[in-house]
């Protein structure tokens, strides 16, 4: 069975001008990302990683080439279209986990399905589920204050989720956490990636680039490398 292209970049660039400096990001990015597939993006600090996921995430363009989201051509987007189709097709998980502190868990997570204009009973309906799934359903009325690192993690994984996202970009997602908690939010995305997620994540710690399935290497904004990991969430168990 042949796959789906979810993601497709080709000779993507991205440079940034300054009064004196041009400074290229991104110098030609060629990407395909398939349905299903569990992808981290590796390489040192100044490589491109964060630029590549904020133009993955429809929060920046390229200053050249062709992104396709689904099928849609998503470089030439005017700001409401895009805002929109990111709202629809992608969630998010931050390092800093960007919770709003004077909202419930649940509101955190309905915030988005509000922005959609979708009705009550529906967004009351997806937190649930959502939080159910990440074991978070009996902290719906705390406070992101009253919660752990690696709780206010795994909320900030159900907002990602509740929208029924083509795609879930992680950018560090254990950073601000210890190394326990960070594998349970690792053994989180495993599971989700084992119930048909999408998950492009960006990582520094090479034991969790091994959670997925193909690791994208970049260095001086291009792709130098890809390997393939078998089994790799198994084999991490």
């Amino acid at each position: 069975m042949s796959q789906t292209s979810l993601i497709k970049l080709e000779g993507v660039k991205k440079v940034f001008l300054t009064d004196e400096v041009e400074t290229h990001a991104l110098s030609g990015i060629h990407l395909e990302i398939f349905k299903g597939e569990y992808v981290s993006i590796a390489g040192p600090s100044g490589c491109g990683k964060s630029t590549l996921l904020s133009i993955l995430g429809l929060l920046d363009t390229p200053s050249d080439g062709t992104y396709l989201l689904n099928g849609t051509p998503a470089q030439s987007l005017s700001l409401a279209d895009r805002a929109r189709l990111r709202n629809r097709e992608i969630g998010f998980i931050f390092q800093a986990f960007n919770l709003i502190g004077d909202l419930t868990v649940q509101e955190n997570v309905e915030l988005p399905l509000t922005y959609r204009g979708m009705g009550a009973a529906e967004r009351k309906q997806r937190v649930a589920e959502a939080l159910e799934k990440v074991g978070m359903a009996h902290r719906a009325k705390h406070l992101p204050s009253q919660l752990s690192g690696g709780q206010q993690q795994r909320v900030a994984v159900a907002r990602a989720i509740a929208g029924s996202p083509s795609v879930m970009l992680a950018d560090e997602p254990t950073g601000n956490l210890d190394s326990r908690n960070g594998e349970a939010v690792m053994q989180l995305l495993d599971s989700l990636h084992k119930a048909g997620s999408t998950i492009v994540m960006v990582t520094h710690d090479s034991r969790f680039a091994r959670h997925a399935g193909r690791t994208v290497h970049l260095f001086d904004g291009r792709v130098v490398e890809e390997n393939a990991v078998v089994q790799a969430a198994e084999n991490s168990l």
